[in-house]
């Protein structure tokens, strides 16, 4: 099988360009933005003037007209050069396509642009501390505050709840919120996505203290009657009937990244494994020559590489339009990444010993890190869940 069947000619260009942008800056940019409190502004401004945050964004509203299959290039290469810039999971690529999907013409103007060349950002807000990964249990809630004359005059919203493990919304210029509103037909709550300004009233955050070295922060979400306009509910007057579909358009999207964020976490690790093997002399040969950490480095290389390849058919078939396709590839990949990224990792701080420890290495911050993609957006048990009654068809256990 040639490369070409895998990847076309634009996207191993992007690919070499990415991963050359990625070198210039590395992992002693980021850690010393970490240790500064920084976040990665510079990288995040030449990204995005090259046109690579707004890679999978529509042409008509300044991206670059591509899908998931080359922004999970992107953030797989600035995270093999050990650099990742996590707000891509949540900005372009959930927020995003979200908006570029199911926003009315007066949304997509508004945040398009800027979301494509950087100079807005968005958070993404379902995670509760009651629910986990039970969407059905998100308890914020939407409701109506006064009517218009017609259906497309209807009134304000009053948003209430909570939010927890929120990434970077303390530099994102609005938080996109799943919540629920009730059916007028049914009674019954359905998701509906709506567009909270940073800076509305009632909509507080505070940062939760993490064991994770990322200029991203983790923030906790109050929502306390916040109140917006009608045109913040996504879609207009259609998104309260699209919800359900608008959300799992974003969640498709955020396994392929994160997939991406662990592949590229994993090539990182395995790659100063390697320069360090090649060159570690105590006996004879240097290390890499004995199969102890041979064997092992080139199993994390073969578990990457089959990650990357579910990963690249996940995006494959969401940007075709398959959603449901999609869903069971892009939980199969998140999974498969998370696993290879974390015995990765492993392997790579074994293969230095002590070294590895160091912070002169770069390597001890990774393994929290690599746990990340196990856990979120949603834990290796639940897509287990998934794939046994979705795609094996046995019943199921909740």
């Amino acid at each position: 099988m040639t490369h070409a069947l895998l990847e076309t000619e634009e996207q191993r260009d992007l690919r070499a360009a990415v991963a050359a942008l990625g070198k210039r800056y590395g992992r002693e940019y980021f850690t010393g933005v970490v240790a500064e409190g920084r976040h990665t502004d510079e990288l995040w401004a030449e990204a995005a003037s090259l046109g690579y945050l707004g890679v999978n964004l529509p042409e008509e509203y300044g991206g670059g007209g591509g899908g998931m299959s080359e922004l999970s290039i992107v953030l797989e290469e600035l995270g093999a050069a050990g650099c990742p810039l996590l707000m891509m999971v949540v900005s372009p690529a959930i927020c995003g396509t979200v908006i570029a999907r199911f926003g009315t013409e007066e949304q997509k103007r508004t945040w398009l642009p800027g979301l494509a060349d950087g100079t807005r950002t968005m958070a993404f807000g379902i995670t509760e501390p009651d629910a986990g990964s039970n969407s059905h249990r998100i308890t914020t809630t939407a409701r109506r505050d006064g009517w218009g004359s017609s259906q497309s005059e209807r009134g304000e919203w009053l948003l209430t709840g909570r939010k927890v493990f929120i990434s970077g919304v303390d530099i994102a210029d609005a938080t996109l919120i799943v919540g629920r509103t009730e059916d007028a037909r049914t009674g019954k709550l359905k998701p509906c996505l709506f567009i909270v300004p940073r800076d509305a009233p009632g909509f507080t955050r505070s940062p939760i203290d993490m064991e994770l070295a990322a200029p991203e922060k983790q923030f906790e979400l109050v929502l306390d009657d916040v109140r917006l306009p009608a045109d913040a509910l996504v879609g207009g007057g259609e998104g309260e009937d699209a919800g359900l579909l608008q959300l799992f358009a974003g969640l498709n999207p955020e396994r392929i990244m994160t997939a991406a964020f662990a592949i590229g976490m994993g090539r990182y690790a395995v790659d100063r494994a390697l320069d360090y093997a090649r060159t570690r002399q105590v006996w004879k040969e240097p290390i890499g020559g004995h199969q102890a950490i041979a064997h092992p480095l080139a199993q994390a290389h073969i578990e990457l590489e089959l990650a990357r390849l579910m990963m690249a058919k996940a995006a494959a078939l969401y940007d075709a339009g398959d959603d449901m396709g999609a869903g069971e590839a892009a939980n199969m990949a998140k999974y498969a990444a998370g696993e290879a990224c974390v015995r990765a990792v492993d392997q790579s701080v074994h293969t230095l010993g002590g070294n590895g420890l160091t912070r002169e290495y770069g390597l001890a911050s990774l393994i929290t890190a690599a746990r990340v993609a196990r856990i979120a957006p949603v834990s290796r048990e639940m897509v287990l869940n998934f794939v046994s009654h979705q795609t094996l068809g046995l019943p199921k256990s909740y």
